[in-house]
């Protein structure tokens, strides 16, 4: 299969990994697949790696977010508060999305710790309504009618636009804890550790659902059992459900990976085997352990989501203390998240180990720890992106502490395509792209250039200058902005007599963060925006008319 960026996937897909070592990083083979021509007609171009880049003499620069001081959600309501025992309201990945058909932020979270399935609404992702203020008719915030006996644990949200049937544009998942009597709260549940031996498990099943408005539910069936903590995203350049399973390894029970799987169809394909599911990530050497808690790493969640031209990664890395210590100590875990990349879907280029959201480990403080991202990872909003994060204080009115209570929902915001950026740190400097094929005719950057200039010029397969597109004949950009259209004095790109070029920014003082080459001069990239923004069409970044 041959993907829109010229990759060409191997017969075998997905790919088989045997896990081998518990430390060593996973092979990076995939990388020699990757197109000697690169097809650039669907989203901006990233330098989160080196797909794009032939030559540069440029330092890449690795950036995070800015978490804003307080939650822009937290528990309020009788069913979030759980009557003063684990308060919670906050996506357990659950999802957050902008729906553009009625242009409203849409939050799916759980509400009140393993109780209801909540939902709220905004009209700028800052200041939220739930369901019982949008309806004050409907008893409370659920969106799942509640079970007696049944405790909800993970769960999952999509908004699939190309549904063909209405009643499924959104599609949910849930992992459910089911016992044969009543458990209303977390703490009168029958403890079950994995790694106590002789402790008895409850019934557990992942139910699928579907909705034609994101409220009213459905169930639809259910899948294979897999692990808690498991979720779903669509990739929509293989055009594929994926499911992120948690899974354990195989050389060590106790260390949580992930498993993957994918199909054409979420509902009628979710009937997975043992054998179907690829060994798919986990942590190795480079996620350091924490130097105060020292316990070693692992994968506690993957979740993904198409932005622009990539796939991008979420990994949730598990610090700490195991599940009996912080049920000793009444202290959240910590987790925190780290980004990586994909040209395929499946394969993960993590260019570094620094953290993207950490978790304070500060007692007292709303975001002590137990980072989650939410399904959709992030929303772009103008010229940011919105990486929504759930953390746990560990504050309880009850018990004092507790390490599943004071759940709540953080917002860091960073730069648009902010993730890397190629800078020549004041020294001049260049940077050449491999062979590009396009469709389009203006050629934009997000630069910032404001403290000097960035120039491009247009080569040949060859690597020669096109006539009237050298960089003495190049308009200097000088500018701090996430869009800004590159010229030249005499020509401009749709009198190109060819359809494969390479492009050579020429940086003074500056940082590029992407480029693309758009088909109108609005510069529209045709990218994926992973879970939608305002402005966009179905979450994708095209000129509608």
């Amino acid at each position: 299969m041959k993907l829109y960026n010229n990759i060409m996937l191997p017969e075998q897909w997905p790919p088989k990994y045997k896990e081998t070592a518990l430390d060593k990083p996973l092979p990076a083979d995939y990388k020699a697949y990757w197109p000697e021509i690169v097809n650039i007609s669907i989203g901006r171009q990233l330098f989160v790696d080196e797909f794009v880049i032939e030559d540069t003499n440029l330092t890449t620069k690795y950036h995070q977010p800015v978490l804003m001081e307080q939650p822009v959600f937290e528990p309020e309501t009788p069913l979030e508060l759980n009557d003063g025992y684990c308060t919670c309201a906050c996506p357990f990945n659950d999802g957050i999305f902008y729906d553009d058909t009625d242009k409203k932020f849409k939050m799916w979270y759980q509400a009140g710790w393993f109780d209801g399935i909540g939902y709220a609404e905004s009209d700028d992702g800052i200041r939220w309504k739930r369901l019982s203020e949008l309806y004050p008719d409907r008893q409370d915030d659920r969106v799942i009618p509640y079970e007696p006996g049944a405790l909800r644990d993970g769960s999952a949200v999509w908004i699939d636009y190309e549904a063909a049937d209405a009643s499924e544009k959104y599609k949910m998942l849930v992992f459910y804890r089911k016992f044969d009597f009543e458990v209303k709260y977390y703490h009168r549940m029958p403890k079950h550790f994995h790694d106590i031996p002789g402790s008895v498990p409850p019934v557990e099943t992942i139910k699928l659902y579907k909705s034609a408005n994101g409220i009213d539910w459905t169930e639809v069936g259910e899948t294979t059992l897999a692990g808690d903590n498991s979720t779903f995203f669509h990739n929509p350049f293989t055009k594929k459900w994926a499911f992120s399973l948690r899974t354990f390894s195989s050389l060590d029970s106790r260390v949580r990976t992930r498993g993957y799987y994918e199909t054409e169809d979420f509902f009628k394909g979710a009937k997975w085997k043992s054998e179907d599911v690829r060994f798919w990530a986990r942590t190795d050497i480079y996620d350091s352990p924490d130097p105060k808690l020292g316990y070693y790493t692992q994968l506690y969640n993957l979740d993904a989501t198409p932005y622009e031209s990539i796939m991008l990664g979420v990994f949730s890395v598990f610090m700490g203390p195991p599940n009996p210590i912080c049920e000793l100590t009444k202290m959240p875990k910590i987790n925190d998240l780290k980004l990586a990349y994909s040209r395929d879907g499946f394969h993960w280029d993590r260019p570094t180990y620094d953290n993207f959201i950490s978790s304070s480990r500060e007692p007292g403080t709303w975001n002590y720890g137990y980072a989650h991202s939410p399904n959709g990872v992030c929303l772009v909003v103008g010229d940011e992106l919105y990486f929504y994060v759930s953390f746990f204080s560990g504050q309880s009115p009850h018990f004092g502490t507790h390490e599943y209570s004071g759940g709540s929902v953080g917002l860091a915001k960073l730069r648009r395509d902010g993730f890397a950026s190629l800078t020549d740190e004041g020294k001049g400097g260049y940077v050449v792209t491999k062979k590009l094929e396009f469709n389009g005719q203006y050629l934009f950057v997000n630069v910032d250039s404001s403290a000097g200039a960035i120039y491009a010029e247009l080569l040949d397969e060859d690597s020669n200058v096109i006539q009237g597109f050298s960089k003495s004949e190049c308009i200097p950009v000088a500018a701090d902005s996430t869009k800004v259209q590159i010229r030249w004095k005499n020509r401009q790109l749709e009198d190109l007599d060819r359809s494969v070029i390479r492009i050579r920014f020429y940086m003074e003082n500056s940082q590029l963060y992407s480029f693309w080459i758009s088909p109108d001069p609005e510069g529209h990239s045709s990218g994926y925006m992973a879970a939608g923004g305002p402005s966009f069409h179905h979450g994708i970044d095209a000129k509608v008319d």
